[in-house]
C-alpha cells in the first residue's frame, strides 16, 4: 500500500504542476495556478500520514516506510527547484517571458551553483531523518527498527556521495573552451511560483471584461 501511494503521489505531483503550468500560462488564472502549485505539499502531508497510520496498525517497520521517508525528504529539498526550473520554461515558451537561466557550468559559479543544489540533497536527508527518527520512537525500542536506521544510513550516504560530487567542481573548476564567451551578466532569472505580480499575463479587453 505504501509503494503504491508513493506512486501516485508521484504522478499527482506532475499532473498538478502541468495542471498548475496550464492554468497560468494557457488559460491565464494566474491565481488559479498558483493554488494548484501550492496543493502539492499536500500529497507528501497525505503519504506521510498513511505511513503513520500504518505503523500504527500494528504493520512491521520496513524498507517502504524508509522509501516513504526519502521521497518526502526529497520532495522538501529539490521540489521547489523543480518547480521553479519548469515554472521559468513555460514563462518563456507559453506566455512570451524571457528565457530562464542557465546554470553555469563552469569556473566558481558552476561550484557555487552545485553547492547550493546540495544543501537540498543535506535539507532533504535531515527530513527524511526527522521522520525515521521520529517513526522509531513511535514504534519503540521493542519493535523491529533496523530497516529505518539503515534507510537513515542511506539517506546520508547518498548526502554524502552527492557533496564530493560537489566539492570536486570547487577543487577542479572546469574552465570554459577557448573562444566561448561565459554566461551573460544580463540575463533574466525564472520567476519564483509564489510571484503572481510579476506574471505575464495577458490583459483582458473591455468585451472580456463585461462577460
Amino acid at each position: 500500500m505504501i509503494v503504491t501511494l508513493i506512486v501516485i503521489c508521484e504522478v499527482g505531483f506532475w499532473v498538478l504542476l502541468a495542471a498548475g503550468l496550464a492554468a497560468r500560462y494557457l488559460l491565464r488564472m494566474p491565481r488559479t495556478g498558483v493554488a494548484l502549485l501550492l496543493c502539492e505539499p499536500l500529497l507528501e502531508v497525505v503519504l506521510l500520514v498513511v505511513t503513520a497510520i500504518d505503523l500504527k496498525n500494528g504493520a512491521d517497520p520496513s524498507w517502504k516506510h524508509g522509501l516513504a521517508a526519502l521521497y518526502i525528504g526529497y520532495t522538501v529539498g529539490h521540489g521547489h527547484r523543480t518547480v521553479k526550473w519548469l515554472d521559468g520554461h513555460a514563462a518563456h515558451r507559453l506566455a512570451g517571458g524571457p528565457p530562464p537561466v542557465k546554470p553555469p557550468r563552469y569556473g566558481k559559479a558552476r561550484a557555487r551553483h552545485e553547492g547550493r543544489v546540495w544543501l537540498g540533497s543535506v535539507l532533504g536527508a535531515a527530513v527524511a531523518s526527522g521522520l525515521l527518527l521520529l517513526a522509531i520512537w513511535y514504534v519503540g525500542p521493542d519493535g523491529e527498527t533496523e530497516s529505518l536506521w539503515a534507510w537513515i544510513t542511506v539517506a546520508w550516504r547518498a548526502a554524502g556521495i552527492h557533496g564530493l560530487i560537489a566539492l570536486s567542481y570547487a577543487i577542479w573548476p572546469k574552465k570554459p573552451p577557448k573562444g566561448e564567451r561565459t554566461e551573460p551578466a544580463s540575463a533574466v532569472p525564472a520567476r519564483d511560483p509564489e510571484d503572481v505580480a510579476d506574471l505575464p499575463v495577458r490583459r483582458a479587453s473591455k468585451d472580456e471584461e463585461q462577460v
